[in-house]
């Protein structure tokens, strides 16, 4: 494996400040009603993690489909095939209120690194791919799981 590159190192964990910022509102009331207040409801506890999961598990639906795009032959179908996968799972498994919508976001984010692997194993995402995104799903998954323990 090589170093994770500092730009993308940073905008990843840029893009877990949402979800941080989610679980902070559900864990401190007063931030909550400072956000509620200052950024609207939309924007606070397991509203602004469950709209904004939903949303990057799609974009990384197109990130594999990037990846899939330097493949050939039947991987590429494969890797077609499978870059939908996220993208599918967050529009038909985010419904049904937000304890459940979380729980799904976290399987969600577990199988996108099972496809992350997939991909990087097929030697279609960088070398770095992986220390990236084992990180990142990490702390998606940890700030998601606040919302159903309160």
């Amino acid at each position: 494996m090589t170093q994770i590159p500092r730009s993308a190192l940073i905008l990843g964990l840029a893009g877990v400040i949402p979800f941080a910022w989610g679980a902070l509102t559900l864990l401190a009331p007063a931030l909550a009603g400072w956000g509620q207040q200052t950024l609207g409801p939309r924007f606070i506890g397991p509203y602004v993690q469950l709209y904004y999961g939903a949303i990057i598990l799609s974009f990384m639906s197109g990130v594999l489909w990037g990846f899939a795009t330097k493949a050939e032959d039947s991987r590429a179908a494969t890797g077609y095939a499978l870059s939908v996968i996220p993208a599918l799972w967050a529009f038909f498994m985010t419904g049904g209120g937000p304890t459940s919508a979380a729980i799904n976001l976290m399987t969600g984010f577990a199988g996108l690194l099972i496809l992350d692997f997939a991909f990087w194993r097929w030697g279609l995402a960088p070398g770095w791919w992986m220390q990236l995104r084992v990180l990142l799903t990490a702390l998606v998954v940890l700030c998601l799981a606040i919302g159903p323990i309160f």
